[in-house]
């Protein structure tokens, strides 16, 4: 199952070394760069950015017309809160599955003298990428505030996801892993809440 899913008959390794060969120093920084904001200590700067952003567009929308101002506001409170439990919830699932599963980082499977590493080095706990993770959630939590969100948040998880293979902190697998984790966790959790909105609605006739 390793060998379809995870090795894909040696693509996973041919994309590594496609990506982490190609060195420079300004693509250096501009990955280190891409690495640091999808750090989850982001996590506040860029919620504190929804709420500046919620409190031009919702008020704007009212002027317009009070009723689209009321959608927009459940439109943008939603985002939120995706966000705000999407993010609590990856957490508690990386935290578990990483030990667990205890997959090695490329400088252990590949070995260290193969492997271009920039910046700290790690050796285990490698699938899914944490970083990759988390810029998924904030792309697919995003999602609904329309097109310049969806282009900026698919821009930020691609830079994210190929930071981390640039760095040699992780394979393309555990980057898609991270990826897939976290649209399951939004998917998940915009679920919830929109049965939970649907039996608030219907006890309240």
């Amino acid at each position: 199952m390793k060998e379809i899913f995870y090795d894909w008959g040696g693509a996973n390794v041919w994309l590594f070394h496609l990506v982490n060969d190609v060195r420079a120093g300004w693509i250096d920084q501009f990955m280190l760069l891409g690495t640091a904001a999808g750090e989850h200590t982001s996590f506040v700067p860029i919620l504190c950015l929804l709420m500046l952003a919620a409190t031009w567009a919702v008020p704007r929308a009212s002027a317009r017309q009070p009723q689209r101002g009321e959608q927009t506001a459940r439109i943008w409170l939603g985002v939120a809160s995706v966000f705000v439990l999407g993010y609590w919830l990856d957490g508690a699932v990386l935290g578990w599955l990483k030990p667990v599963l205890d997959f090695p980082r490329p400088p252990l499977a590949l070995g260290e003298a193969s492997v271009h590493v920039v910046g700290e080095l790690k050796l285990r706990h490698s699938l899914p990428s944490g970083h990759s993770a988390f810029a998924m959630l904030v792309c697919a939590s995003f999602w609904p505030l329309g097109r310049w969100w969806r282009i900026s948040g698919v821009l930020f998880a691609f830079w994210v996801g190929l930071s981390r293979v640039s760095l040699g902190v992780h394979f393309p697998a555990d980057v898609l892993g991270g990826f897939l984790l976290s649209l399951m966790v939004v998917l998940a959790v915009r679920g919830m809440l929109a049965m939970l909105a649907a039996v608030a609605e219907k006890s309240g006739r």
